[in-house]
């Protein structure tokens, strides 16, 4: 197991019910993280959080398992435990300045590699980093979009965005 910690900030111009909200549905994960396949949701859970099945590809393998939001306040803060083939917790943490958001992404978790930890973890450390960079940035331009219309946006988003491609570094 290669252990692997990323942290990045953004600022998004809507406010914090917008970025939440968007946040807030599993099935729009895949639409800004790059690698990330699969994201439905499985139950919603007692605090309000939800319990969400995941596939996520790494360097051409699909990693599959659950997050669940042991933490959940509503325009301040998700924290998500990963249980199945990534182990570990990610932490959203949103916070308001003068009508936009500053989000922070934080991820700690265990990558399973059948190589040695010392050759894969700059390998990991530098693709999760490029990767969570890559997600904030699609974030951002999602929501920046069309924040002024977020209730229509939210009814047609599934027949107007899959038109548009968001940055994937591993395509370029």
């Amino acid at each position: 197991m290669t252990r692997t910690d990323v942290t990045a900030t953004t600022q998004i111009d809507a406010s914090v019910e917008v970025v939440f909200e968007y946040l807030d549905d599993p099935r729009n994960q895949p639409e800004f993280t790059p690698s990330l396949t699969r994201s439905e949701p499985v139950e919603e859970l007692s605090n309000g959080g939800k319990r969400v099945a995941y596939t996520y590809s790494m360097a051409g393998i699909d990693l599959t398992g659950e997050i669940t939001a042991t933490t959940y306040e509503p325009e301040s803060a998700i924290h998500w435990e990963m249980d199945g083939d990534i182990t570990g917790e990610i932490q959203w943490n949103f916070e308001a300045d003068e009508g936009t958001t500053v989000f922070s992404y934080t991820a700690r978790y265990d990558i399973p590699v059948p190589v040695l930890d010392s050759v894969v973890k700059p390998f990991a450390e530098r693709y999760n980093e490029r990767e969570l960079n890559t997600a904030l940035e699609n974030l951002r331009t999602r929501i920046e979009a069309d924040s002024i219309n977020w209730v229509l946006f939210t009814h047609i988003s599934h027949r107007v965005w899959p038109s548009i491609r968001f940055k994937n570094p591993w395509w370029t």
